[in-house]
């Protein structure tokens, strides 16, 4: 066994999870009360329930099913039931998970009701939760492991330590041959040239530059001069961050020092250009930009948080480290990793890099995470336009 193996679980198409979970996935809001039944009823199952219906177009409705197909076909997922208010989406859902070769069943309500679309549904999950329970975890390699970040709550410990010993990871990672990604194209302003420079070419270059543009051209449509209250946040600027350029240097810190970014992702959007450092584009809201993520594969995440960030995933474990001493000491319920031994030179960042690594594997081999411990199961999806 190497240094960095960890046992997970081998699904059907071959990718590797951290996590076993049977999941009950609603197509709409409509279907939520359906699925949070089917999740009393069965034990071992989780219910994702969602704010958003139907009547999207465009982009924002592949996305929406890019989110929900994607988190279906997470390999910290073993099977899942849909349920939605009619047969079309939901087939269409139940078709893209079923790509991957996972157990997966789909259920509409109309013209059956929810008491019989429940009843039908628990039976399946039934099934999908004892077939689960006999799946067993084998010897994985660093290089089959997805791996994505964000931060949240940022102060200035976050630039100083905790986004960096992110970054010292990522560049441990990168060499391995592991998959990992970072987002939040809002977080980067006033870094984006900086950001640029770090692409593995000039094509990836300029599709990032195209995006964050993309970006700012929203902030114009709507006259909005400043972000102000939301870049940066009240908690920021307690924290010491002044400036949207400040919070973005610091955030920036997270891809480390060394390693380059080879692709531009859509939102949830599978990487496809094999092992490296992927951008995604994403909100900069952590519930979102980690289910995001989530749907597109990746099954561990690291999260540095300055003032204290309480984010979780209902599929994807999320590890929080924190540089503030404060923050450790009173929100320690919430926290992994404690890197503040490098702003008191009791820690350098290349062992606070070997510390997280540490926690991740033990994450990947069964550890439950704070967040998971404490019930976090934020699942927001990103919604581009106003519905139909």
């Amino acid at each position: 066994m190497g240094r960095y193996d960890f046992h997970g679980f081998r699904r059907e198409n071959g990718r590797v999870g951290i996590r076993n979970h049977v999941i009950v996935l609603p197509l709409d809001d409509l279907s939520n009360a359906a699925c949070e039944a089917v999740g009393n009823n069965i034990k071992g199952t989780l219910a994702l329930p969602h704010p958003y219906g139907r009547l999207q177009f465009g982009e924002d409705l592949k996305l929406h099913f890019r989110t929900l197909i994607g988190t279906g076909s997470n390999p910290n997922v073993a099977a899942c039931i849909v349920i939605g208010i009619e047969p079309g989406w939901t087939n269409h859902v139940v078709e893209g998970i079923a790509k991957t070769g996972k157990l997966v069943a789909g259920f509409s309500i109309e013209g059956n009701g929810d008491i019989s679309t429940i009843a039908a549904a628990s039976r399946k999950a039934r099934e999908f939760v004892q077939w689960a329970s006999e799946k067993q975890r084998e010897l994985c390699t660093i290089q089959e492991l997805f791996v994505s970040t964000k931060c949240g709550e940022s102060d200035t410990t976050s630039g100083l330590a905790s986004c960096p010993t992110v970054g010292n990871l990522i560049d441990k990672l990168d060499p391995l041959g592991a998959t990992t990604c970072f987002g939040e194209t809002s977080e980067l302003t006033g870094a984006e040239m900086v950001c640029a420079s770090r692409a593995a070419s000039k094509e990836v270059a300029e599709e990032f530059m195209r995006v964050f543009n993309a970006y700012q051209e929203i902030i114009e449509r709507h006259k909005t001069s400043d972000l102000s209250e939301s870049q940066p946040t009240k908690g920021n600027i307690v924290g010491g961050l002044t400036t949207i350029e400040e919070k973005a240097f610091g955030n920036l810190q997270k891809i480390g020092r060394k390693t380059k970014f080879i692709d531009v992702l859509k939102p949830g959007e599978v990487p496809g250009k094999g092992a490296g450092l992927y951008f995604m584009d994403t909100s900069s809201a952590a519930a979102e930009c980690v289910t995001l993520q989530a749907a597109a594969g990746f099954v561990v995440h690291l999260f540095p948080t300055g003032q204290g960030n309480v984010i979780g995933n209902p599929i994807e474990p999320v590890i929080k480290l924190t540089a503030n001493p404060k923050t450790a000491r009173t929100m320690e319920e919430h926290i992994d990793l404690d890197v503040s031994g490098i702003l008191r030179r009791e820690l350098t960042l290349d062992q606070a890099g070997d510390q997280l690594m540490d926690i991740m594997i033990r994450t990947c081999n069964g550890r439950l995470t704070c967040a998971e411990a404490l019930g976090h199961r934020e699942f927001v999806l990103t919604k581009l336009y106003q519905s139909a």
